[in-house]
């Protein structure tokens, strides 16, 4: 009896505010579907230029296929993660910054090993220079 009387006298009758302090949204049919149709068209749009060889030059073709990748990560976060600078009091942003602190250096180092790995590869070994080693 006596916490009972202690919650009614504070005025709360035994309710709590779960989502105090939350302002994350938690979307709409609408916004879904808004990003279900941007992750489609960005994932369609490289397929079209791989297969159709629309474009020539191939580190072009990479770079493009790369910023969509991108793009369609922040698509993700936005309309699925529903991550902005005001959800969980700005930790979801600090927790952004970090993982794409984490992505950007795992991508430009594996990019830089693959890269080393295809300049200083030796050459192929034919069997006529294989007898040659020592």
């Amino acid at each position: 009896m006596a916490s009972h009387a202690h919650s009614n006298a504070h005025g709360d009758h035994g309710h709590h505010d779960h989502h105090h302090g939350d302002h994350a949204s938690h979307g709409t049919f609408g916004s879904y579907m808004t990003g279900f149709v941007l992750s489609v068209i960005l994932t369609a749009i490289p397929f079209w230029l791989v297969m159709g060889n629309v474009i020539e030059d191939k580190t072009v073709t990479g770079v493009l296929i790369m910023g969509l990748g991108l793009v369609q990560i922040i698509v993700h976060m936005i309309f699925f993660l529903h991550m902005d600078t005001k959800s969980e009091g700005g930790w979801n942003m600090m927790a952004l910054l970090f993982t794409v602190v984490l992505v950007l250096i795992a991508l430009s180092g594996s990019l830089w090993v693959m890269h080393n790995l295809n300049t200083y590869m030796m050459p192929e070994l034919t069997p006529e220079a294989a007898k040659q080693l020592p």
